[in-house]
């Protein structure tokens, strides 16, 4: 007979409540500036505010949250510099992740990443409850690249940079200007048509410039939006 499951130890439920918060945080279903009120989130949540509270604390340390004068914990507003940093090192790594697939990727590969662009196009709406398919694919169609890349510690690091930042704002910024939206479509199928041709250096230059321009755009939205958000 299968034995009962251990019960979660103390830093397993924070970890779990702080992996919860990210999640809303990252959709933005809590928006930035938004306070988090330890009382609200342990009654969606389905825990105390002990945890909570440890949670927090965790979300500050990685820099998603930040602790204001009078108004407690609210969801960081990043500043545009770290966006333009953070993308210039992501460009880097993700150009990377291009010369390295070159060599890997499939046919089948290759179609996968041609259909999130289909997605993208098409722009379908969003289930209820469900995220966004133009998130979904756009997040897919660099994930992949990075999996052909073969490199997990390469993978992981693009993430980590990624997950410093609220994913939803991404689709904001696209949906807020459509000449980007059509640029963007157009760099993702210049980036699949150079890895189909086999030229790493082509699509290593076409993603390091599209990815630094999608930094760019997402730091002009932020400059745009914390002068509207209040910082108490």
């Amino acid at each position: 007979m299968d034995s009962d499951p251990a019960p979660r130890g103390p830093s397993a439920l924070v970890d779990e409540t702080a992996a919860a918060i990210r999640a809303r945080i990252m959709s933005g279903e809590i928006p930035i500036g938004a306070q988090l009120r330890q009382a609200e989130l342990a009654a969606a949540l389905g825990v105390s505010r002990t945890p909570i509270r440890e949670a927090l604390r965790q979300l500050q340390a990685g820099g998603l949250i930040e602790v204001l004068p009078r108004r407690g914990a609210v969801v960081r507003v990043p500043a545009p510099w770290e966006v333009r940093e953070a993308y210039e090192v992501r460009a880097e790594l993700e150009g990377l992740a291009c010369v390295r697939a070159v060599g890997e990727v499939t046919a089948e590969h290759l179609d996968e990443l041609r259909r999130t662009l289909e997605v993208v196009r098409e722009d379908p709406p969003a289930a209820d409850g469900a995220p966004s398919p133009l998130t979904v694919a756009n997040d897919r169609f660099h994930a992949l690249i990075h999996e052909v890349a073969g490199n997990e510690r390469l993978a992981r690091t693009i993430r980590d940079i990624n997950d410093a930042f609220p994913r939803n704002v991404a689709e904001l910024v696209l949906r807020d200007n459509p000449r980007l939206r059509s640029n963007n479509l157009a760099q993702h199928e210049q980036i699949v048509d150079a890895l189909a041709a086999g030229d790493g250096e082509l699509a290593r230059r076409l993603m390091r410039d599209h990815v630094i321009a999608a930094g760019e755009a997402l730091a002009r939205w932020y400059e745009r939006r914390s002068r509207t958000v209040f910082r108490g």
